[in-house]
Formats: C-alpha cells, sequence, structure tokens
C-alpha cells in the first residue's frame, strides 16, 4: 500500500525535513535529492513499524494547511509500504574483469552496496 505524507523541508546549512503528521519520522540530507530519498525510507520504515505494532496512522495533512518560513517549504512523500517489506536480502553470483575488482576492494569499496546504488540508478533514471 502506498502512504502520501507532507513533509516541511527546512534549509539551514544543508536541508532537514520533518512530517508533521507521522511524530518522530525525520529526515536529512546536503542536497535536494538527498533529504528526498533519506525521508521516503525514513517513512516507509516509520509506517512500516506503527502498523507491526497495531498503531493508527494519523491522516495526512493537506499541503495548503501547513505554515511555513521562508527558508521552509512543503513536499509530498510517497512510500510504498509493500516494497519495504520486500527487505529480504537475495545472493547474486556476478564476474567483472580482474582488474577492476583489484581496483575496487585497493580504494575499499562495498561491492553490494555499489551494485545497488548502480541498479537503483538505472532502474530510478537518476545519474550514479
Amino acid at each position: 500500500m502506498i502512504y502520501n505524507y507532507p513533509l516541511i523541508i527546512h534549509e539551514e546549512d544543508g536541508f532537514w525535513g520533518e512530517f508533521p503528521d507521522v511524530e518522530g519520522c525525520n529526515a536529512q540530507g546536503d542536497t535536494i535529492p538527498e533529504i528526498l530519498e533519506d525521508a521516503k525510507g525514513a517513512l516507509e520504515t516509520h509506517i512500516l513499524s506503527m502498523l507491526m505494532d497495531g498503531e493508527t496512522l494519523n491522516k495526512p495533512s493537506h499541503p495548503k494547511s501547513i505554515k511555513t518560513n521562508k527558508n521552509s517549504f512543503v513536499t509530498i512523500i510517497s512510500a510504498d509500504v509493500d516494497l519495504a517489506k520486500e527487505d529480504k536480502s537475495v545472493r547474486k553470483n556476478l564476474t567483472i574483469p580482474k582488474w577492476l575488482n583489484d581496483r575496487a576492494e585497493k580504494a575499499h569499496l562495498n561491492f553490494s552496496q555499489t551494485l545497488q546504488e548502480a541498479l537503483l540508478s538505472k532502474i530510478c533514471k537518476i545519474p550514479a
């Protein structure tokens, strides 16, 4: 199920955000794309946790009813709770050139994280 909640984003040495209808759910990031990504993950996790604990979700406020100051604005974040439930990892075997493996290991890269980020950038059509 998809839940849509308003997020108030504040700009102060980066960005931080709060969900006025989801107490204790916050996000932060150095850029707008970073805070939006963090907010989506935070909202999905928070809502999933609340539902699993049998808590009742607040009705989302209408964005126009939310007051902000000159350094803040409101946006809507969509949380796909069903997708968040599918967090079980699966093992994949892949082949890469030895030179690439050697350089990645020398750079102390996390192979799983790097592959996940690359796949997400392809799926979501965002630059890596």
